[in-house]
């Protein structure tokens, strides 16, 4: 095996080496570990399903509470992995063209945080994208960095956020040229990508590491057709939420690193502390099989959802009133490469909103969005996605579309004034920026009325979520545009994240500013 303390991998220290990508060296430990009968004397205290009530046990199997045990020898540790969990994150560091791969059980929440800790330290400045999500703002409070906002690229006609130009990261790091690192979003929750080896050749050519939030493009690397990966890219640390696109369980992830900018022991000893020192074996196990499925399977899997994809993407823009994005968007600012498999429908041309179109088609059909915003849906392909389901989204957006079949019950109060003002909403503008976002979290706070709040520095994060990314951060001024624009938004059913209260009556500020 190769030490982790090295920055070279497998395949680079041995070019000529063949992986074998079809083992699961995880979790055939664990099978091993329950095919021996080992008699149980730790955690967890249902003892591999014997001591858990029965309905459930029933419901999840037998099997899955068998392999739900704690780390011990044979069975390896995360924290410290010297044998199975070893191999198999450098299996996937081979998958995934990457030096060190870490497998992690808290979604790429924990790996934005991860990354922010290794990278900068308190004061240092930060480039970052303003539609990041919230968790990178977490990472901001955790190191006590310095965020310098970036513009993501804005298309009014869209009603939405792009990826952030290399325009835009090269003016930045002229006007700032103290910053100690960018991150970057690429894929957007909508699917567009970002000019990622572009970035990254400017921000090398200064010496600044690059960190990558690619939790949407986890599958990037398994097939020609779909934009280029963060690690392709040489970013020198990047994140997939292997559970978002990907067979992982839910909360499971990977961070990737390359070269040699970033500091191993700094970037280990932070995955110690945010990690749990009990995590879930079966997710673990699931990260193992999905990095075996790709590295093998990946490409005709993959071949499968993008046909049927482009085809749902045709079908339903032959329905009036209806539009769903592609290629023909591609080159424009910040549109630099496109993720078929994300289906984005606006809906403002039949008269809903896309909260009114997501409870729609829940009510009426029993189909389930990933996202709903102001103006559109948001359905993911998968490799999980039939050509039935894919049937069946396109024949209820076909019913939608019928006049006699448009603005009925499911209808919230308060939508007419939303339709009213249309014509003149845009994306709110960055608000000034008057604390770090760690001494604003920090401070003493008070509450004070939503609507009466204007002039205040927030202390806490609000997002609306999905997509998680949020209109104010601890330490921003709140100005009047946001506090009309959230309260346009909670008029058209958005769910708010991140605030004290979740209906917005109020809010946390800074005292005495």
């Amino acid at each position: 095996m190769i030490s982790l303390c090295s920055n070279v991998s497998a395949s680079k220290l041995w070019p000529s080496l063949v992986v074998d990508q079809s083992k699961t060296p995880y979790f055939q430990a664990l099978l091993e570990y329950v095919d021996a009968g080992v008699l149980p004397f730790h955690t967890p205290g249902h003892m591999q399903g014997v001591g858990m009530e029965r309905s459930f046990r029933e419901f999840v199997g037998d099997n899955l509470c068998a392999i739900d045990l704690t780390p011990m020898p044979g069975i390896d540790d995360l924290l410290q992995p010297k044998e199975s969990i070893r191999e198999a994150q450098e299996l996937a560091a081979e998958a995934y063209g990457a030096d060190h791969t870490f497998f992690l059980i808290n979604g790429s929440t924990s790996g934005n945080q991860c990354m922010m800790m290794t990278a900068v330290n308190p004061g240092d400045k930060i480039a970052v994208p303003r539609n990041s999500h919230k968790s990178m703002l977490g990472g901001l409070v955790m190191s006590g960095a310095h965020p310098i906002y970036m513009q993501p690229a804005v298309d009014q006609e869209m009603h939405m956020d792009h990826a952030v130009t290399p325009e835009t990261v090269e003016k930045t790091l002229d006007e700032h040229p103290d910053l100690k690192a960018v991150y970057i979003v690429s894929p957007t929750y909508y699917g567009v990508a970002a000019n990622l080896p572009e970035i990254v050749r400017i921000a090398h050519e200064r010496d600044k590491l690059v960190l990558v939030d690619e939790a949407w493009g986890p599958h990037f690397k398994f097939h020609p057709a779909l934009p280029i990966s963060a690690t392709e890219a040489g970013a020198d640390l990047c994140i997939n939420s292997t559970h978002k696109m990907l067979s992982a369980f839910s909360q499971c992830a990977m961070l990737h690193q390359i070269g040699d900018r970033v500091r191993l022991d700094r970037l280990k000893a932070v995955l110690k502390m945010f990690l749990s020192t009990s995590p879930n074996l079966p997710m673990v196990a699931s990260l193992d099989v999905a990095r075996m499925q790709m590295a093998t399977k990946g490409s005709a899997l993959l071949s499968q959802t993008i046909e049927l994809a482009q085809d749902a993407r045709r079908r339903i823009n032959d329905i009036e009133g209806l539009y769903c994005f592609g290629e023909e968007i591609q080159g424009r600012e910040g549109v630099f490469d496109l993720d078929p498999t994300k289906i984005v429908v606006a809906v403002k041309g039949l008269g809903y909103t896309g909260y009114e179109a997501s409870e729609v088609l829940r009510r009426r059909y029993n189909i389930q969005v990933e996202l709903a915003d102001l103006f559109n849906v948001v359905a993911l392909f998968t490799i999980g996605t039939s050509s039935d389901a894919a049937d069946r989204l396109v024949t209820a957006l076909e019913d939608m579309a019928r006049d006699d079949r448009r603005f009925d019950q499911f209808s919230p109060s308060g939508v007419l004034e939303l339709r009213l003002k249309r014509g003149s909403y845009h994306l709110p503008s960055i608000p000034p920026m008057r604390m770090l976002p760690r001494d604003a979290f920090l401070a003493d706070t008070e509450f004070v009325l939503f609507k009466d709040s204007v002039g205040r520095i927030c202390a806490e994060t609000i997002s609306p979520y999905p997509p998680g990314i949020p209109v104010i951060s601890p330490g921003e001024e709140i100005t009047e545009e946001l506090v009309d624009y959230l309260r346009l938004e909670m008029k058209a059913g958005v769910r708010i994240q991140g605030p004290f209260d979740d209906e917005l009556r109020s809010i946390r500020v800074v005292a005495g500013v």
